[in-house]
């Protein structure tokens, strides 16, 4: 599936610290449990990334 496919799949994803000073996103849907851990550094370059995409998104809306 390429990045630019729609899809059916339904997932819960959950965003928070964990006790060893990490950022977790957790993914769960259709029988997939996915944590994610990332040092706080990374977890701010994946921020930078959606922010950035979520911005292109808005202004192809807009066309």
């Amino acid at each position: 599936m390429s990045i630019n496919k729609q899809s059916e799949t339904v997932a819960n994803i959950q965003i928070g610290p964990t006790s060893l000073g990490m950022v977790r996103i957790y993914i769960e849907g259709n029988g997939i449990e996915l944590p994610l851990d990332f040092d706080p550094e990374e977890a701010r370059e994946i921020a930078d990334e959606i922010t950035a995409a979520a911005k292109l998104a808005e202004a192809m809306g807009k066309k």
